[in-house]
């Protein structure tokens, strides 16, 4: 019995450091989209409309 819990800790601490890894890299992506979000904002690149490209006939 002692083996079988042994086993079923050593699995249930590698699913939950695999979730805290997942977790941690979520927040990193969320945190460097938000902050490239408001750097965009702030430094004006929304008010700028997008160049045309001039077409040769």
């Amino acid at each position: 019995m002692s083996i079988w819990l042994s086993s079923a800790n050593k699995a249930i601490g590698a699913a939950r450091g695999q979730a805290t890894g997942a977790a941690k890299r979520q927040i990193a992506a969320t945190q460097a989209d938000a902050m490239k979000q408001m750097v965009d904002f702030w430094s004006g690149k929304t008010t700028r409309p997008p160049a045309r490209k001039r077409t040769r006939r």
